[in-house]
């Protein structure tokens, strides 16, 4: 809610203020303000279907909201920023000589920095708090606005000292490829939960050591972790003797899960399948084993996931 309300003051005295100022900067710095009222508003909107208790037709429960109101709100982004773009450069094109713009888009740019550090601050604050993945997200969309606004600041100041218009239309067009850049990133990081990445190296190193650590668990393979919302949904298949009776086998899984909740925070749920020693190899091509996670990490460029 301070982060929607924030950013629809900021939107609006923006684009006001640059319009009054001739400024196409300042207008193009609303409109990006305008998309963080848009990824506020689903934000506000996802955080109340995801309290949803799971049923029939959602037995995951409702986590995955986020992720898909995300998708469809990096294509709004991304829209706004190819507009602005469009508008700017056939301005530009016109070679029509445009006023220097006045002072009110110096100070409200000013305002505007201060507003997005306050702003990202409480969304750090509030995500750190909660363990969202969504308001850290946002969060640092709101430090990178920061620099945007700076950008402008210091254009507008350049612009005016050395009487030089031309120089807003081009940070214009700077902008809007920063709001179509942005767009990208929202999308990418979106499209990787839904793809079931985004999970940590740390949670599966965490998920091997409580495994070895347990007694009578070995062979830690087809670990699976994937994000819903911040929390993790955990599958492994483990090996015991397999000679033991079920209802030791079952005190050693749930030790397993015990121990992998005591490691690490915001458990969904946890699933884990018990195998005989010397079973566990198959031909399925999902899930990792301490071997192939270690390989991946010492690929060059490749992060286990």
């Amino acid at each position: 809610m301070i982060s929607l309300a924030g950013n629809l003051v900021l939107a609006i005295a923006k684009v006001i203020a640059g319009f009054i100022s001739g400024s196409l900067a300042v207008i193009g710095d609303g409109v990006d303000s305008s998309t963080d009222v848009l990824i506020s508003l689903v934000a506000f909107i996802a955080a109340g279907i995801i309290n949803k208790p799971s049923d029939r037709e959602h037995p995951y429960g409702h986590s995955r909201v986020e992720a898909t109101g995300t998708t469809l709100l990096s294509f709004f982004i991304f829209f706004a920023g190819a507009q602005l773009f469009i508008s700017t450069f056939t301005n530009l094109l016109s070679r029509v000589e445009r006023p220097l713009p006045s002072m009110l888009a110096i100070w409200i740019s000013l305002i505007s920095v201060g507003g997005k550090l306050l702003l990202a601050w409480t969304q750090f604050s509030a995500g750190r708090k909660t363990g969202s993945a969504m308001l850290m997200a946002n969060g640092k969309n709101m430090r990178n606005d920061v620099l945007i606004s700076v950008t402008v600041l210091t254009g507008l100041i350049f612009a005016t000292v050395l009487s030089f218009p031309l120089l807003d239309t081009i940070l214009a067009l700077a902008v809007s490829l920063w709001v179509m850049k942005s767009a990208v990133g929202v999308f990418r990081e979106a499209n990787e939960e839904l793809l079931d990445g985004k999970a940590e190296p740390e949670v599966y190193q965490a998920v091997f050591n409580v495994v070895r650590a347990v007694p009578g668990a070995g062979n830690p393979h087809r670990v699976r972790v994937r994000k819903l919302s911040s929390l993790y949904d955990i599958d492994l298949d483990i090996e015991v003797d397999g000679l033991m009776s079920v209802a030791t086998a079952h005190e050693i899984c749930q030790q397993v899960e015990r121990g992998i909740k005591q490691q690490v925070p915001g458990i969904y749920d946890i699933v884990v399948h018990v195998e005989p020693a010397g079973a566990g190899v198959h031909d399925e091509q999902f899930g990792l084993d301490e071997t192939s996670f270690v390989d991946a990490a010492k690929a060059p460029g490749v992060t286990p996931q």
